[in-house]
């Protein structure tokens, strides 16, 4: 490459126009995930108060919101329900109903938009008294009685509609169990997104606020099933086994402060690759954003682009209808 005066990287950035026909990486509404937090009730909302912005909303609500989604352009949207203290035990027994929350708000979505994906979280955690994300025995997580549970909650989730599960909990060898357990039942068609390396990390707080586990989880802590920060060879290893189990997708959670894994993910198995900009990403530009000290559209759009840039094929992100309107105007 010759030096400069011959060469001037900034002839390139001089306009516009310009800028843009040498874009390496652009984001689209097809990129985009939307999580949705969903309540009992008919006509409610509530305001989660270390998510700014974001509302929990009765199944009526979340029905409008996933018809705006699709007028947006939004391929899909991913539910959590936020279920009452009072119906949470120890087993999480309430997963694996057919009639649940989560079951019926599936349901009512895609009766309304047919044509828009649904995913749902496989993981007891929403569920359970205590906010482990799987079954509990003597202060252990066991990883077998987990499994059976997931298995089950697979079925009544892809029976009320839900296209692509996600098992979540990071127990070993729930991939397969799953994918074994769907065919069985005839839901071949039924996708599997694996939170293939998905990290014990401090920026779940805010979600944990959103679904109410925080309170139950306590002190306690997710470190003997979820990764350890430190570990990148790890990842690979673990979304390894999940794509030989079947998954049909993969995901790093979260995902800025790890966009290394990403890179190295979709390097390695060049798979379909998400991230997600969890609670405590979106929380921190959001947060800063309505103090004044950042542009919120501006860094919401560039931590976007920081995704695709690492190979990221799909973002979850809280601010995707946000994101979808300035894409899309």
């Amino acid at each position: 490459m010759p030096y400069y005066p011959q060469t001037r990287m900034r002839r390139n950035r001089q306009t516009d126009w310009s800028r843009r026909l040498v874009r390496e990486h652009r984001l689209s509404v097809d990129d985009l995930i939307w999580p949705c937090f969903v309540i009992e009730g008919t006509k409610r909302y509530e305001p989660v108060s270390s998510m700014p912005g974001v509302q929990r909303k009765s199944i009526d609500l979340l029905v409008e919101a996933a018809k705006e989604a699709r007028d947006l352009g939004i391929p899909a949207i991913a539910i959590f329900p936020v279920i009452e203290p009072e119906l949470k035990d120890e087993d999480g027994s309430l997963a694996t109903s057919p009639d649940n929350l989560i079951c019926r708000a599936v349901n009512a979505v895609k009766e309304a938009v047919p044509a828009r994906g649904v995913i749902c979280d496989v993981a007891l955690d929403p569920f359970t008294s205590h906010g482990q994300d799987g079954i509990v025995r003597r202060g252990e997580v066991l990883n077998e009685a987990t499994i059976e549970a997931l298995c089950a909650q697979s079925i009544v989730q892809a029976s009320a509609g839900c296209d692509i599960i996600a098992p979540s909990d990071m127990m070993d060898g729930r991939v397969g169990a799953i994918r074994k357990h769907l065919d069985s039942q005839g839901r071949q068609e039924v996708q599997i997104l694996a939170y293939a390396a998905k990290y014990a990390s401090a920026f779940y707080g805010p979600f944990r606020d959103a679904v109410g586990s925080k309170a139950a989880l306590g002190v306690a802590d997710k470190r003997t099933y979820q990764q350890d920060p430190a570990n990148g060879d790890e990842a690979l290893r673990e979304v390894a086994l999940d794509i030989d189990e079947g998954a049909d997708m993969v995901m790093v959670k979260p995902g800025m402060p790890y966009l290394d894994v990403i890179w190295r993910v979709k390097e390695r198995f060049q798979m379909p690759t998400f991230a997600y900009q969890v609670s405590g990403e979106y929380s921190m530009l959001m947060g800063a954003a309505k103090r004044g000290w950042l542009d919120g559209d501006a860094v919401m759009m560039e931590s976007m682009l920081a995704f695709k840039r690492a190979g990221a094929d799909a973002v979850l992100t809280y601010a995707a209808l946000d994101l979808a309107r300035e894409i899309s105007p």
